[in-house]
């Protein structure tokens, strides 16, 4: 990828979730760095104390395995040869910047970091419609009934008006 060629929806389609977080594996870091991933990983082993247990989780073979399923990667390990892969947070994807110290990495940091931003924003986005949702249905509970008996009486009432008037008074016979 070149330098213009960071592509915000390529970037929100390689976000994971793992153990509960939002995540970037270290192999689409490493593409969109323009970088071997072994390049990557070394880089961080190297600056390890820079890298805390909330900025980076090396995945399990159980949890690889399911991403894999996921995401269609053959069972060759998607080029991760004997290391397990490792996903950043969004706060490991920031310190990755100052481990690989390149124009490159700032500029596809800025654009990872906002890709996070966005789907927080949108997660934020979604989660107010359903509590919206949950206090309609709420307020709606114990009402089926009494709104089953207005459509009765509606339908009740354009039956009515749909039988043919009946004559009143007096009408006289005709020769």
């Amino acid at each position: 990828m070149q330098e213009k060629d960071i592509d915000d929806a390529w970037v929100r389609s390689r976000i994971r979730h793992v153990r509960g977080k939002a995540v970037m594996l270290d192999r689409d870091l490493a593409k969109l760095y323009d970088v071997e991933t072994k390049v990557l990983n070394r880089a961080v082993r190297r600056n390890i104390e820079r890298f805390p247990e909330d900025f980076m989780i090396v995945l399990t073979e159980q949890e690889w395995s399911i991403l894999r399923c996921q995401i269609g990667t053959s069972s060759s390990w998607g080029g991760h040869g004997r290391f397990l892969p490792i996903a950043f947070t969004e706060q490991g994807v920031a310190m990755l910047s100052s481990v690989l110290r390149s124009k490159r990495a700032v500029q596809v940091n800025i654009e990872i970091v906002r890709a996070f931003v966005e789907m927080r924003r949108t997660k934020v986005v979604h989660q107010g419609l359903a509590r919206r949702m949950e206090l309609i249905e709420y307020r709606l509970q114990g009402f089926g009934e009494e709104i089953q008996n207005i459509f009765r009486l509606i339908r009740d009432m354009i039956e009515e008006a749909e039988d043919p008037p009946k004559e009143i008074g007096f009408k006289p016979k005709e020769n």
